[in-house]
């Protein structure tokens, strides 16, 4: 079975950034939302992929909800920025999950069949729990407008379902 270097290398990234919490957590709060942002958009293009290269229900079903939820969590997010009169502000954080996620789909246009199903799936696990704990451990907790916390929080509600979601994913191609 061919492996899928590049989703280790994410989470060990996704590990240093957690490992710099302080630097992320002295961030602003458009700062975070460019992070949320783009972890939402990288999600939807990882989901984009799953629907061109598995054939498998399961994994067709699960992008289409990552489509869905992430496409709405970002509409909101703009939506509110739009409100505030901000514009979200692009950082290392951003740009280091920009870099890993061209380094997985890489990865992923390689692979096809039960390979690409268990990759993606695994790779969803891993991506959710590490932005899932940045979010909730370290954005949300330092977030000053009320206003883009409660949206955090509704969206981490959303992406906990997500994770879940994704770890059954994983056990059903054990």
């Amino acid at each position: 079975m061919k492996r899928l270097p590049s989703t280790a290398a994410m989470v060990l990234s996704m590990v240093g950034v957690q490992a710099s919490a302080q630097d992320v957590a002295g961030m602003s709060d458009l700062e975070f939302a460019h992070i949320a942002y783009t972890a939402d958009n990288i999600d939807i293009r990882y989901a984009y992929l799953a629907l061109a290269l598995s054939t498998n229900p399961d994994i067709h079903e699960f992008a289409n909800t990552m489509i869905r939820d992430h496409t709405a969590v970002n509409e909101a997010a703009l939506g509110l920025l739009e409100k505030l009169g901000a514009t979200a502000q692009d950082n290392a954080v951003s740009q280091t999950l920009n870099a890993n996620a061209e380094d997985i789909i890489d990865g992923f246009v390689q692979l096809r069949g039960a390979e690409f199903d268990a990759a993606y799936a695994a790779n969803e696990l891993a991506y959710h729990q590490a932005v899932n704990d940045l979010v909730e451990n370290t954005m949300i907790p330092n977030i000053d407008n009320a206003e883009v916390k409660a949206l955090f929080e509704q969206g981490l509600e959303i992406f906990k379902a997500h994770e879940h979601h994704a770890e059954m994913m994983v056990q059903a191609l054990q």
